[in-house]
């Protein structure tokens, strides 16, 4: 601000500070002008229109040249004096903030907001939270209490789960200052969050009128309800990571017949609705529109390189906690997101699977009578994200469902049968799953033959579970016989004869047979190479499938190259904690 302020560049300087309430803008731009050396320093409440123009009317007033804005505007424009005009608090976007602004190419302005857009004015600087040290210091000064080794501990945990948001410090600072208990604040501010950052202490540090949680309840206020209820429903995700993509993909929902029918969703479908064309498409500039909004007031973040929202982990946590009933949000929301994990592709879940577990993972169920069992297209996200058990906990309550409501013999029963027999495999649980699978193939071989679809992946299911027992041979029967069926029915480019088509080379490879695996490895990275690209999941599984086969045949060289740039493209995609990344890197290791 200081090296913005003194360049002479012969214009008007204008210096905008925006960013969340709370965050300290209002504090920043007073240190600064209690730093410099203005000739007049003039504060308007940019609050309100009315409180605007009371404030241009003081400056004509003070200076003699009137009784109205319009006359300090003109004063303003007319002195060549250092003076800085301090329009505080312009939170609101309703207002044309360009009315008020003195049009000449001198003077100095500074502009505190939470609405982002403001920043065209001039130079700007984005305030969000605290250095870690300096949020400490803050702390410990305004609780009264020393610097000792052990306050400085218990204070970095207290900042720390305040996420060095200034307001909350300062909120918090006060009550320990009125308890003289540091070491008990992080208790009591679990069990009583909402209360501790909605109350101000008696005795404040400062002018600062609002808590932290009264500021945000006043910008929520001035939301539209759409804007409200999408801000709402976020608080039920993990506030990082959140995609315009999730909700224009739940739109899409078809509604097959093992997933909730229409009049389990009024909910989610109507709230949809306000983004989608009489035609079905989505719309886009609707949704931009309602998140600008919350944007304006610093309630949300965009980031435009990743396309994804975020909301600051205290707002996040407000938000859900001036709910007066959850149940209704909590299950409009796990439905939208069960929606939306329908309608991925299946050679696309993989990768949707990282960025949807966060989300997964913290959305409850809720009440089971209130909610619409996506249960097993949660269990998706689990399972390719890797997290195995969550996999096999839902996976039983929903085949424990299906039978009773449905009958063992059911396609949907047989297809969580399998899903669950997978999960097993995954665990190392082979004996679980072989039994399982058996069971499966045999009931979907009677009732719908030999050569359909869920019987032949119900084979290779099996094949692959053969394989994990070392039932080599076994494995390689049933897989020959599915890759031949594959083949004449869909095609050799087809993604199901690709599959059936590398576990039987991988069944090869544990015969030593590695000539035969070769040859069918290379063929399926040569397809699905072509077809999908190189940094594919399915790729990438068949290049690392590839590289021990061509070691074994002595092409070490070949073989390090494919892992190399396996490693690098998983890493990339899928995150250095995901299993499969894990894997690689030890196997490189």
């Amino acid at each position: 601000m200081h090296q913005s302020f003194d360049t002479d560049s012969g214009n008007q300087h204008i210096y905008v500070l925006y960013g969340l309430g709370g965050a300290g803008k209002t504090q920043i731009a007073l240190k600064f002008i209690e730093q410099s050396s203005f000739s007049d320093v003039f504060f308007v409440d940019t609050s309100k229109v009315e409180t605007i123009e009371t404030g241009l009317k003081s400056i004509a007033i003070s200076k003699s040249a009137g009784d109205s804005a319009q006359d300090a505007l003109r004063w303003l424009q007319s002195n060549h004096s250092k003076w800085l005009v301090f329009f505080d608090n312009a939170d609101d976007p309703k207002i044309n903030l360009n009315d008020f602004l003195p049009k000449c190419n001198h003077g100095n302005i500074i502009i505190t907001t939470r609405n982002p857009d403001l920043r065209n004015y001039g130079a700007h600087t984005p305030v969000s939270d605290m250095e870690e040290a300096d949020s400490i210091t803050l702390l410990l000064r305004r609780a009264n209490k020393k610097s000792s080794e052990e306050n400085l501990k218990l204070a970095r945990g207290i900042v720390k789960e305040l996420y060095y948001l200034p307001l909350a410090i300062i909120q918090a600072g006060a009550f320990i200052s009125k308890s003289e208990d540091l070491g008990g604040y992080l208790a009591l501010y679990h069990s009583n969050r909402a209360r501790l950052l909605s109350e101000k202490a008696a005795q404040s540090h400062d002018d600062y009128a609002q808590t932290v949680f009264t500021t945000w309840q006043i910008s929520f206020n001035h939301l539209s309800h759409l804007a409200a209820t999408l801000l709402q429903l976020c608080s039920f995700l993990h506030y990082t990571g959140i995609s315009e993509d999730m909700f224009c993909t739940a739109s899409k929902y078809d509604f097959p017949s093992w997933l909730p029918p229409r009049e389990e969703l009024q909910e989610p479908l109507e709230f949809l609705s306000h983004f989608v064309e009489p035609t079905g498409e989505w719309n886009s500039l609707k949704f931009l529109d309602i998140t600008n909004e919350i944007k304006a007031y610093s309630l949300i973040s965009f980031d435009a390189k990743t396309k994804l929202f975020s909301i600051h982990p205290l707002v996040h946590a407000w938000s859900r906690s001036t709910l007066p009933d959850e149940e209704p949000l909590q299950s409009c929301m796990s439905s939208v997101l069960g929606m939306c994990i329908t309608e991925i592709p299946d050679d696309e879940i993989e990768l949707a699977s990282v960025q949807l577990i966060p989300h997964i993972a913290l959305l409850e169920y809720g009440n089971p009578d209130r909610v619409a069992d996506f249960r097993k297209a949660f269990w998706q996200i689990y399972y390719y994200a890797g997290k195995f058990k969550d996999a096999q906990a839902i996976t039983e309550q929903v085949l424990k469902k299906s039978k009773f409501l449905l009958g063992d013999d059911h396609a949907n029963t047989l297809l969580v049968m399998g899903n669950l027999a997978r999960t097993y495999s995954e665990l190392g649980e082979f004996q679980k799953a072989m039994k399982l699978e058996v069971l499966v193939l045999e009931k979907r071989t009677k009732v719908l033959g030999e050569d359909h679809p869920d019987t032949l992946h119900a084979m290779g299911n099996l094949a692959t579970t053969y394989h994990k027992l070392g039932k080599l041979q076994k494995a390689k029967k049933l897989e020959v016989l599915v890759l031949e069926k594959h083949g004449n029915i869909r095609g050799e480019d087809h993604p199901n004869t690709l599959l059936a088509m590398s576990n039987l080379a991988s069944t090869y490879f544990d015969l030593g047979e590695f000539q035969k695996a070769k040859k069918l490895e290379v063929l399926v990275l040569e397809k699905r190479t072509k077809v999908l690209g190189e940094e594919h999941p399915d790729t990438l599984l068949a290049m690392n499938n590839l590289a021990p086969t061509y070691s074994k045949l002595g092409e070490v060289q070949k073989a390090m190259e494919l892992q190399v740039q396996v490693l690098e493209k998983r890493t990339k995609l899928l995150g250095e904690d995901h299993p499969n990344t894990i894997v690689l890197l030890h196997i490189l290791i």
